[in-house]
């Protein structure tokens, strides 16, 4: 396998695990796809893939940024979360990835009411705070997703128009 092949290798193994990070908490997915796409672009000289795509690409990046911070901040503070409920949220995220979807899903919902109870809370307070977290954290994996997308259809047709 010559050199260029295990960059394009790389590369796209970096993009895939990207992708996959848009989804999964722990992973820093747009970063990760960047890196993969900047990888692939120095591997071919820049020629199909120049400056400007690029600044394209970093300027979605810097956006799914924002969206990942202000996403779940928003849709917490919307409910009147604490900052024990953020806390929770994003603990019951981490550890949400050890159970699988089910686990994903119910994690921040559930870290952030319970964050929420050691705030001093009652649970039927706490529990709406816990579906507002949750709902501000999926409305930011939705958007990075679709950022996602944006990156791979720019790079793609970066490649393919040559």
């Amino acid at each position: 396998m010559d050199t260029h092949t295990a960059y394009y290798l790389i590369a796209g193994a970096l993009i895939l695990v990207g992708l996959l990070g848009t989804v999964l908490p722990v992973l820093p997915g747009l970063p990760v796809m960047f890196a993969g796409m900047l990888l692939a672009a120095w591997a071919d000289g820049f020629q199909r893939i120049g400056v400007w795509t690029l600044g394209v690409l970093g300027l979605l990046l810097a956006i799914s940024i924002v969206v990942d911070v202000l996403s779940s901040i928003l849709g917490a503070k919307r409910v009147g979360a604490s900052n024990k409920a953020l806390f929770g949220a994003g603990l019951g995220g981490f550890v949400g990835i050890f159970f699988g979807i089910p686990g994903l899903l119910a994690g921040p919902f559930v870290g952030a009411a319970i964050g929420e109870m050691a705030h001093g809370r009652e649970w039927r307070e706490a529990s709406k705070v816990g579906f507002g977290t949750w709902v501000g954290l999926a409305l930011g994996a939705a958007l990075k997703l679709a950022l996602a997308f944006s990156m791979l259809a720019i790079f793609g047709l970066a490649l393919w128009v040559d």
